[in-house]
């Protein structure tokens, strides 16, 4: 039997009407990227012209405004999950050598999750300083402010280039100096000038490392430059005739790196973040939005290119731990509730720097995410908090010294478990004895790995629990361990194929930060030691005794206690290296006139 078969031919009417659809909905999403960022600079700039005018009345414009933008977040974030990265071109320079200077945006998953987060927080905290900078001077101006620095934070994240992301970085420096607020004040003065001086040094490293690349690949558009890094290796010398050779990758994501460490306060570039704290409480909240994480979002921004650079993960992850430990030991010796949160979150972003030295990226985020949205509700809170202790002097309520106990040892002997059983299966992960059911092993066992510092940290808090049963704390351990792994597990598993879709991208991020078997064995043996440790001495301590610290620990204490609250006298040093520069810069004005013709 004979068959045949006749294609059917689409009418070229047919063919006009889908072309003409698929036309439309290009427009529409492009409409609607385009109005997320519109809407917060029109209500700056209405607000900048009228506010004489509006006075409390401006909020009505900026709330609206910044609500719809997050409305219009979310929608891009839906049309890219299902349609894939949206691109706007606004000028693109018909000479080649000025194609440096193309302006656009390009959204994909990164950057669409950033503008929800970016327009959520600023819409909570344009809701929280209706009332609370009402009776103030200049209410208008930092609604203005407020609105514009969500424009650049949104433009930021879109950004199409590495130069206008630089440019909207830079702008943030400003604005951040702006929204200090009380121009009358000395020390908010003093310390927003902090802040402008600590970011310009990292931004002087971010605009060399730009140069750099475009010296070396020609292009500053992502894509492009992504695909020339990973083709064209190559190297240069440190010194001429020093035989001192580094990658040009790594040089440049180095340059690159130290401006995310201005921006996220890293150790020793965390000095503005403390000094800020003279701005009103919603400007700290709004710091959470996309400015104080920003290094995060610029690396993993950048991912392909840091992928090519081990050594450069391997300094981030040294800088993230060091700045972790150092910011939380001296939040534990502060008294002020402001500075406590804002050492609390230097802290954290070096946990996610950290997470960036591993190669998680897409976990940096994740936790980018949910340390924004927890951290900026804790810092309207504290402002209330401020609020209430200045209209009533007794609260909050003076230091309830409670009686040491003798606590039942369940709870103890749980967390001591818990803590040691998961290094135990990590080990057992990273050499392939024991097979987690993930993806990708290697990202398993990082995953693993801040599952169980977070619930270590978790549970060791929990021995405060005196009130409760002791099957009781010790099953809120076990409870709180496996709902830990489990998010680590499942939700940042889930997410980072979310914001890493193509095949093995996020397993070649977590190759190439790997560490040598060896040395990730003795860290991880070496953090074991120290949670036991601290268990250990949180236990002698509640019991009144000091059996596991030598004498001269306990003379070493004060001392410790007192450079820790002196935040390692860096400020001091800072401060004296100023004066220095100071001086040597007024000799050179004195004496430069006899030099000069």
């Amino acid at each position: 039997m004979r068959h045949s078969f006749h294609a059917k031919v689409a009418h070229p009417a047919e063919i006009a009407r889908v072309a003409f659809f698929v036309e439309m909905n290009v427009r529409q999403s492009m409409s609607y990227v385009i109005l997320v960022p519109l809407l917060p600079l029109l209500a700056a700039i209405v607000i900048g012209i009228a506010g004489s005018v509006l006075r409390e009345r401006s909020v009505r414009i900026a709330a609206p405004a910044v609500i719809a933008a997050f409305a219009g977040a979310v929608a891009t974030l839906v049309l890219v999950t299902l349609n894939g990265p949206i691109s706007v071109r606004f000028y693109e320079p018909s000479t080649a050598g000025l194609s440096v200077l193309s302006l656009g945006f390009y959204i994909d998953r990164l950057s669409a999750v950033m503008m929800v987060l970016i327009t959520g927080v600023s819409t909570i905290i344009y809701l929280y300083s209706m009332r609370y900078m009402q009776q103030e001077r200049g209410y208008a101006r930092f609604h203005a402010l407020l609105a514009l620095t969500t424009f650049v934070l949104l433009c930021m994240v879109s950004s199409a280039n590495i130069l206008m992301l630089f440019i909207f970085w830079q702008l943030l420096s400003w604005l951040l100096y702006l929204l200090s607020y009380n121009y009358s004040h000395p020390p908010t003065i003093e310390g927003a000038f902090k802040t402008f001086a600590v970011l310009r040094v990292g931004d002087v490293a971010f605009l060399a490392g730009i140069v750099l690349a475009y010296r070396l690949y020609g292009t500053l558009d992502f894509q492009p430059l992504f695909a020339r890094a990973a083709e064209v290796p190559s190297t240069f010398s440190l010194w001429p005739g020093s035989g001192l050779e580094i990658s040009a990758v790594t040089a440049i994501t180095l340059l690159i790196f130290i401006g995310a460490m201005s921006k996220s306060a890293q150790f020793p570039m965390h000095v503005w973040l403390p000094a800020s704290l003279y701005a009103p409480t919603p400007v700290h909240a709004l710091l959470h939005a996309g400015i104080i994480n920003a290094g995060g979002f610029l690396i993993n921004r950048l991912a392909p290119l840091y992928g090519l650079a081990p050594d450069t993960l391997h300094v981030a992850f040294v800088i993230g731990g060091l700045t972790a430990i150092v910011a939380a030991a001296i939040m534990l010796t502060q008294s002020d509730i402001k500075t406590m949160l804002g050492f609390s979150t230097i802290g954290q972003m070096g946990y996610m720097i950290m997470e960036c030295g591993l190669g998680a990226f897409a976990l940096a985020i994740f936790h980018l995410i949910a340390h924004g949205l927890f951290k900026a509700t804790v810092f309207l809170n504290c402002g209330n908090v401020i609020h209430m202790a200045r209209q009533e002097p007794r609260f909050p309520p003076g230091h309830i010294h409670e009686k040491a106990e003798a606590l039942p040892r369940l709870p103890w002997a749980t967390g001591v478990v818990m803590t040691l059983l998961l290094p135990l299966i990590i080990l057992l992960a990273a050499h392939g004895v024991l097979q987690v059911p993930l993806r990708d092993a290697q990202g398993a066992v990082i995953f693993l790995f801040f599952a169980w510092v977070t619930s270590a940290q978790a549970i060791l808090s929990l021995y405060r629990l005196r009130a409760v049963g002791s099957w009781k704390v010790a099953g809120v351990m076990v409870f709180t361990m496996f709902l830990v792994i489990g998010t680590y597990l499942w939700a940042a598993e889930s997410f980072t194929y979310f914001l890493y879709p193509a095949p093995g991208e996020a397993a070649r991020y977590f190759e190439a930060a790997a560490f040598p078997p060896w040395l990730f064995d003795l860290f991880v043996v070496t953090v074991t030691v120290l949670i036991i440790g601290g268990w250990a001495v949180v236990y002698t301590n509640v019991r009144g005794e000091h059996i596991l610290i030598p004498r001269w620990g306990l003379g070493l204490m004060p001392r410790l206690y007192m450079w820790f609250w002196n935040r390692l006298y860096i400020d001091t040093v800072y401060m004296r290296l100023g004066q220095a520069l100071s001086r040597l810069a007024r000799r050179v004005d004195a004496v430069l006139p006899e030099w000069l013709p």
